[in-house]
């Protein structure tokens, strides 16, 4: 059962999942933060040259299992599978929105 998800994490999850770039930047604030593997990218650009990184080393799929939200986080874990070690692995995706847009996300373990 997929969880409910706010549309732009949804958004974000489709997209990304499709390894549409252009589309899931769309779902970001312009001025957005994603902090993945320790590292913080700011900007659609940024974003952008992130996911097509992670799609090019990875060709990950994420797909969400459960929600949960805490204070001003949406906690989004998910089963991602990919060409990496120990696929599949669960992550956390730690969303932030503002105005139905991501403000920020942090993946970790």
């Amino acid at each position: 059962m997929t969880p409910n998800l706010p549309p732009a994490i949804a958004g974000y999850f489709a997209t990304a999942n499709a390894h549409d770039g252009a589309a899931m930047v769309r779902h970001f604030a312009p001025d957005a933060l994603v902090i993945d593997e320790q590292q913080d990218r700011r900007g659609h650009a940024a974003i952008r040259e992130w996911e097509a990184q992670a799609h090019a080393q990875y060709q990950p799929l994420a797909v969400p299992v459960s929600v949960e939200t805490t204070g001003d986080d949406i906690v989004v874990t998910a089963t991602v599978s990919g060409a990496f070690p120990g696929s599949p692995a669960t992550l956390h995706f730690t969303f932030r929105l503002s105005d139905g847009l991501i403000t920020r996300l942090e993946i970790t373990a």
